[in-house]
C-alpha cells in the first residue's frame, strides 16, 4: 500500500516538472539572443519574438547599436598578397623610384625628393624599382597631377601624402598603397596602407629637435594633466583634475592656456586628446613634450601602428568612462609613468622628429613586408636605437648587434680583428703589427694597403693570420664591411699609430663592457665658435672630449655596415675629399646611434697623433685648412640635421694605475713605462 502511494507521488511530481519545463523554455527563447559571430561588434540582443515584447528604447538608439555589416575598405579586397608583386624586389631589396615633379615645386617638396634620392632605397630607373612612389603635388586647390605613365592600375605604387590632399583624385587608386596622415579606422587597410602622423607645416625636414622631457617623475606643484583644445592649444590642470570634462574646459583649478605651434609644449604628465581627426596633431605634440598621450576613443589609426607597440607609450581610453579614466591615471604607479614617458621620447626621436624619418620609416615598413621572416623583430622597432638604425641585412639575430646585450643579459664574446689602414707614404707598420699580434685577444690582422706604392713582398711572421689587401685609395674604404672580418670587435689603426700590447689588451677589455660605444686613446673635442657662428673642433688637451680618433680605436663591426649602407653618399664623399673629416663622421654616426659619448683609455705620452685637427684661430694647432676641411664639422651637422656629439669627462684606467705599489702587482705594467 505504501509503495503504491510513493509511486503515485513520484509520478505526480514528474508530471508537474514536465509541464513547468515545457512552458518555461519558450519564455527563455524570447530573451536568448542569437549566437554572435566572433569578431563582430555586439549591440542590442535580437529577440526571437519581438512582437510580444514592449520596447522601452527609442528606435534611433536601436538602429545605432545594431551591428552594421563591415564597410568594404577602399580598393575592395586589396591586400599585400593580392596587390603587390614581390618578385620585382628580389636580390636588391627595396628599391624606390620617385616620379619627378612637373613644373615649379616648393622648397619643401624639393628637399623631400633630395632626401629620398640620397637614401639607400633610391634608384633612378623605374625598370629596376620594386616600388614606385608618387608624392602628393604642391598644386593650387582644385588641380591634380595626371596619371603616372607606369601606373598599371596602381600595382607596386605608393601614394604618399604627408598633409591633407589639396584636391580630389582624378584617377582611381586601384591597387596602390596609401601612406596618409591619420587615416580613419574604417577606410584604413591593415597590412597594406601605412598610417602616418599628422605633421605641422613647419616640421623639420632633417634631424629635428630632441624631446623636451625635463623631469621623468611627477613633481609637486606641477600640472599632471593637459587638455587638448580644438583650436590647437592646451589647458593644464593641477593634481586634482576630477572636475575637468572632455571638452577641454576645467571648472576648477583652471590652468594657463598654452598655444602651439610657436609656443611652449604642454608641461604635464598626461595629455588628454579627444578622438576627433583634427586632434591628431596634438598627439605628435604630446610625444615631443614627453607627455603621455591619453587617447579618448580615437577614430583615426595611430601612426605606424603596424610596427610600433603603442601600449608602451600611450593610453587608449573610453571617452564614455571619464571618472574611471581619471581615477586610473591618478593611481598609476610612478614606475609605469616613467616607462611611458621614456618611450615617448624614444619614439619621437627615432621616427617622428623630422620629415625624413617619417618617410624612411614608411619605406622600412614596406621593406619588412618584403623580407618576411628576415624583417625587424618587434624589439628592434620598440627599443633604442630603433629599426632605422638596425639594418636587417646585417643579421637577423639580435645578439649580433651591439645594442641589445643589456636586454638579453649577455656580453660580447670572442676576440678582435685589427684593421690597419696604410696610406701615403706607404711604409709597412712592422712594429705595430708585432705589438698587436702579441695581444692575447687578437684573432687576425688585416692590412688595407691604399698607398700608391706597391706593398712589400714579405711581411713579418705573426702568431695570428695576417692578410694584406689593396684598397681603392679612399679614406672611407677603411669602414667598408669586409667579409674577412668575422669578429664583433674591430681595432681600427693607422700605419703611423704606436701602441703597446698592454694598451691594446686593456682597451679591448673595456670595450667588452661597452660594445655599443667607441673606445679610443686619442681624443678631440668640439665647441661652438661665437666669432664664426659655427662649430669647431680641436685636439687641445682639456678636461672634456667628444670624439676619439679612428687611428686607434675599438668599435663594433656593425658600424662598418651602417657607415656604408646607411649614411648618405654626399657625406661619404665629403670624408673622401677631406681625410681629416672621416674621424668626425664616424664619431657623428656612433653618437647618433647611442646618444652617448665615446670612452677614453690611457696611453703613453709619446703616442701623440701626427694628424692634428684643423681648428679656427686661437683653438688648437695653427694650420691653414682647405675650404672643404675647414667647414667639415658644420657640413656634417647640417647633413645630420643636428649636433649629435656628446661631451664626456671620463677616462677609464686599470686598477692600481699610477698607484704607489709594487709594479709586480699591476696587470698592465707597460702602461706606466716612460
Amino acid at each position: 500500500m505504501q509503495s503504491w502511494r510513493r509511486k503515485s507521488l513520484w509520478l505526480a511530481l514528474s508530471a508537474s516538472w514536465l509541464l513547468i519545463l515545457l512552458g518555461f523554455f519558450p519564455l527563455l527563447r524570447l530573451a536568448v539572443p542569437s549566437r554572435p559571430w566572433a569578431g563582430t561588434p555586439q549591440g542590442w540582443p535580437h529577440w526571437l519574438d519581438a512582437e510580444f515584447l514592449q520596447s522601452f528604447s527609442q528606435p534611433r538608439e536601436l538602429l545605432e547599436d545594431v551591428p552594421q555589416p563591415p564597410q568594404a575598405p577602399r580598393g575592395g579586397s586589396c591586400d599585400w598578397g593580392a596587390c603587390f608583386d614581390t618578385s620585382k624586389c628580389k636580390g636588391g631589396g627595396l628599391k624606390v623610384f620617385v616620379y619627378p615633379a612637373a613644373g615649379l615645386i616648393s622648397e619643401t617638396r624639393r628637399r623631400i625628393l633630395a632626401s629620398i634620392e640620397g637614401s639607400r632605397y633610391h634608384t633612378s630607373s623605374p625598370a629596376e624599382a620594386c616600388l614606385l612612389l608618387l608624392l602628393s603635388p604642391d598644386t593650387p586647390a582644385g588641380e591634380c597631377s595626371p596619371v603616372p605613365p607606369q601606373w598599371n592600375g596602381g600595382r607596386n605604387h605608393l601614394v604618399l601624402s604627408l598633409h591633407p590632399a589639396p584636391c580630389p583624385r582624378t584617377f582611381q587608386l586601384g591597387q596602390a598603397m596609401v601612406a596618409k596622415a591619420s587615416p580613419t579606422v574604417d577606410t584604413f587597410r591593415h597590412g597594406f596602407d601605412v598610417a602616418l602622423p599628422l605633421l605641422p607645416e613647419a616640421h623639420p625636414l632633417r634631424g629635428g629637435p630632441p624631446g623636451q622631457l625635463q623631469q621623468h617623475s611627477p613633481q609637486p606643484r606641477v600640472a599632471q594633466l593637459a587638455l587638448a583644445e580644438e583650436r590647437g592649444g592646451w589647458h593644464t590642470a593641477g593634481t586634482n583634475f576630477s572636475a575637468c570634462p572632455w571638452d577641454g574646459r576645467c571648472e576648477q583649478n583652471h590652468g594657463p592656456k598654452l598655444t602651439h605651434p610657436g609656443a611652449t609644449l604642454p608641461n604635464a604628465t598626461f595629455c588628454l586628446i579627444p578622438g576627433r581627426h583634427p586632434d591628431a596633431l596634438h598627439f605628435l605634440q604630446a610625444l615631443q613634450a614627453g607627455c603621455i598621450p591619453v587617447l579618448l576613443s580615437p577614430h583615426w589609426e595611430l601612426p605606424f601602428s603596424e610596427v610600433i607597440d603603442w601600449t608602451k607609450a600611450a593610453i587608449i581610453a573610453d571617452e564614455r568612462l571619464p571618472l574611471q579614466v581619471l581615477a586610473a591615471l591618478q593611481e598609476m604607479p610612478l614606475t609605469r609613468v616613467l616607462a611611458l614617458r621614456q618611450q615617448t621620447q624614444f619614439l619621437w626621436d627615432a621616427y617622428f622628429s623630422s620629415v625624413e624619418k617619417v618617410i624612411h620609416t614608411t619605406l622600412e615598413i614596406i621593406q619588412d613586408r618584403i623580407l618576411g621572416v628576415s624583417a625587424h623583430p618587434s624589439l628592434q622597432w620598440n627599443s633604442p636605437p630603433g629599426a632605422l638604425l638596425a639594418l636587417p641585412t646585417f643579421s637577423t639575430s639580435l645578439s649580433d648587434f651591439p645594442f641589445y646585450h643589456i636586454q638579453q643579459g649577455s656580453r660580447p664574446v670572442g676576440r678582435f680583428s685589427a684593421l690597419i689602414w696604410v696610406g701615403a707614404p706607404g711604409k709597412p707598420p712592422l712594429k705595430l703589427i708585432q705589438a698587436v699580434a702579441g695581444s692575447q685577444h687578437c684573432a687576425q690582422i688585416l692590412v688595407l694597403w691604399s698607398s700608391e706604392k706597391p706593398p712589400p713582398p714579405r711581411w713579418p711572421e705573426t702568431t695570428v693570420p695576417l692578410t694584406v689587401s689593396e684598397g681603392h685609395r679612399k679614406v672611407s674604404d677603411r669602414f667598408f664591411p669586409y667579409s674577412a672580418i668575422s669578429s664583433d670587435a674591430i681595432l681600427s689603426l693607422d700605419a703611423h699609430s704606436s701602441l703597446s700590447t698592454s694598451e691594446v689588451d686593456f682597451a679591448f677589455v673595456v670595450w667588452q663592457s661597452f660594445p655599443e660605444r667607441m673606445v679610443g686613446f686619442l681624443t678631440w673635442s668640439h665647441f661652438w665658435d661665437e666669432a664664426r657662428g659655427g662649430w669647431g673642433y680641436t685636439a687641445e688637451r682639456a678636461n672634456e672630449f667628444s670624439m676619439v680618433l679612428t687611428s686607434a680605436a675599438f668599435y663594433h663591426r656593425y658600424y662598418h655596415t651602417l657607415f656604408t649602407h646607411s649614411l648618405p653618399k654626399a657625406l661619404r664623399t665629403l670624408a673622401d675629399e677631406a681625410p681629416t673629416c672621416v674621424d668626425v663622421l664616424m664619431n657623428f654616426l656612433v653618437a647618433t646611434v647611442t646618444k652617448l659619448p665615446p670612452i677614453k683609455v690611457p696611453y703613453r705620452k709619446q703616442n701623440q697623433e701626427a694628424r692634428p685637427p684643423l681648428a679656427p684661430e686661437g683653438r688648437g694647432p695653427r694650420l691653414e685648412p682647405q675650404p672643404p676641411v675647414r667647414d667639415c664639422i658644420n657640413q656634417l651637422a647640417a647633413g645630420f640635421g643636428r649636433m649629435p656629439l656628446v661631451s664626456s669627462r671620463l677616462r677609464l684606467d686599470p686598477v692600481l694605475f699610477k698607484d704607489s705599489v709594487s709594479v709586480l702587482r699591476k696587470k698592465y705594467r707597460s702602461l706606466e713605462k716612460p
